[in-house]
């Protein structure tokens, strides 16, 4: 399964996810995109570990701290560890949004 599908599968169930720009009508939703991605362990010259690197971006109106409680607990159960998170409020649109940032090391055949 690949990073992308496992987002979506793994945080559907808690809001609508949506791969870089969410376009639907909820006022909170996520969305999440991968940054980085590279080699962390070779073997024989042939990359056996590669880590990637994903934004998630939890948004909404009121309070989403529970939201992104969810989040992190979710994403950790699939084997992502937070690197880091900041919070935003965006004034435009009057929507809180917090960025968290995770990692996972996928093993490659």
């Amino acid at each position: 399964m690949s990073i992308k599908s496992t987002i979506i599968e793994t945080l559907s169930p808690l809001a609508p996810v949506a791969f870089h720009e969410y376009v639907g009508n909820e006022t909170t939703y996520i969305t999440f995109f991968e940054y980085n991605q590279y080699g962390s362990l070779f073997v024989d010259d042939e990359e056996k570990i590669t880590i990637h690197s994903v934004q998630v971006d939890v948004f909404g109106k009121g309070n989403i701290e529970i939201l992104v409680t969810q989040v992190k607990d979710a994403l950790k159960e699939k084997g992502f560890r937070r690197i880091s998170e900041i919070e935003m409020y965006e004034t435009e649109t009057k929507t809180f949004r917090k960025s968290l940032s995770f990692q996972i090391s996928v093993t490659n055949n």
